[in-house]
């Protein structure tokens, strides 16, 4: 954004800079493909209920949200913006950040990682369904065109990498670190190239400090609504305690990584505005679920639960050592008997 502020592309270098990042958010989700274990994703689906509540955490609650929101139009809220709050909360939820915090807060992280492949995966389909239903008829700018785009741009590179996992997908995971090096750089392009169509439209001029604040404040309020409700949700579900923080940190977070190509995508030349609402609200997600996380962690339940597991621990090593001493108590009590003719 601070580069798009001060060195905005323009002109030829604009067209080259929308050329690369199209060509970068393929790629993107070719690697997306690539990398996602099909056979670990059918192992997930044991964990069906967990993973239903994700999906409707993130694709029916969120939207319904969003769709309330559109009251505070325009009291706190101008169209434009209102239409990227919208947008955010019809985006799959992520995968990485929601496995770091699961991990540590101590919850059930192969379901955070399913939870969010999921997610992920069903995004690609339902998203552009869903911004079709709900920004078609609102002036978001989604058309059918959006929607052959979405198939070519998104759709078709993530298939393609799925088909070619049996060949591709040591090389990816050998070189997992340098590939990272590209996701990030692919986003930051995005980001680039949308801001700067952002900038040299005059995004700045259209977005009052007045708006800019009531954005947070609501986004604040969406946050905190989803985050009470995964957990107190999972809890009237009687989902155990690492469950529930999976489904809490899975459930609440939305995904920038696949938030931005899908608004480049959907929006076009208006994607700037769109992909403000996403940008703050994945920072504040972060900064509020990495509190949360070491909370968790520290909570007494969370000691009882590792106490628990430790005593179990003991047990399990202890018993082979007391089935030995009982078994060397026959013996004994034979060697008595027997040594009795011998005495008398």
């Amino acid at each position: 954004m601070g580069l798009a502020a001060l060195l905005p592309a323009r002109g030829p270098a604009a067209d080259v800079a929308s050329g690369a990042s199209t060509a970068a958010i393929g790629f993107l989700f070719f690697l997306y493909g690539a990398r996602l274990s099909t056979r670990e994703a059918l192992d997930g689906l044991k964990h069906w209920r967990l993973h239903v509540t994700v999906l409707a955490c993130t694709f029916v609650v969120f939207p319904l949200l969003g769709i309330a929101a559109r009251g505070l139009v325009p009291v706190l809220l101008d169209q434009p913006l209102y239409q990227g709050l919208l947008f955010l909360t019809l985006v799959p939820s992520t995968i990485q950040s929601s496995i770091a915090f699961t991990s540590i807060a101590r919850g059930n992280v192969p379901a955070a990682i399913c939870a969010g492949s999921f997610s992920s995966l069903v995004g690609i389909v339902l998203t552009p369904l869903l911004a079709a239903v709900l920004l078609g008829s609102g002036g978001g700018g989604f058309s059918a065109h959006s929607l052959v785009t979405i198939v070519l741009q998104l759709l078709v590179p993530f298939v393609a990498g799925q088909l070619l996992r049996p060949w591709i997908g040591g090389f990816v995971a050998r070189h997992k670190k340098v590939l990272g090096l590209v996701d990030r750089g692919s986003i930051l392009l995005v980001v680039y190239t949308a801001f700067s169509e952002g900038m040299v439209r005059g995004i700045w001029h259209q977005v009052s400090a007045a708006r800019l604040g009531g954005l947070l404040a609501v986004e604040a309020v969406l946050l905190a609504v989803m985050l009470a409700l995964t957990w107190y949700g999972a809890k009237a579900l009687r989902f155990g305690r690492a469950d529930r923080i999976a489904i809490q940190f899975a459930g609440s977070k939305k995904s920038l990584a696949s938030g931005l190509p899908m608004a480049s995508v959907l929006f076009g030349v208006h994607a700037s505005l769109a992909v403000l609402p996403l940008m703050l609200f994945h920072q504040m997600q972060l900064m509020v679920c990495a509190v949360i996380a070491k909370r968790r962690a520290r909570d007494p339940e969370a000691r009882e639960e590792r106490d628990e597991r430790d005593e179990r621990g003991e047990r399990a090593v202890s018993a082979p050592a007391t089935e030995s001493g009982a078994s060397a108590g026959p013996v004994g009590s034979v060697g008595s008997v027997g040594t009795g003719p011998r005495s008398r």
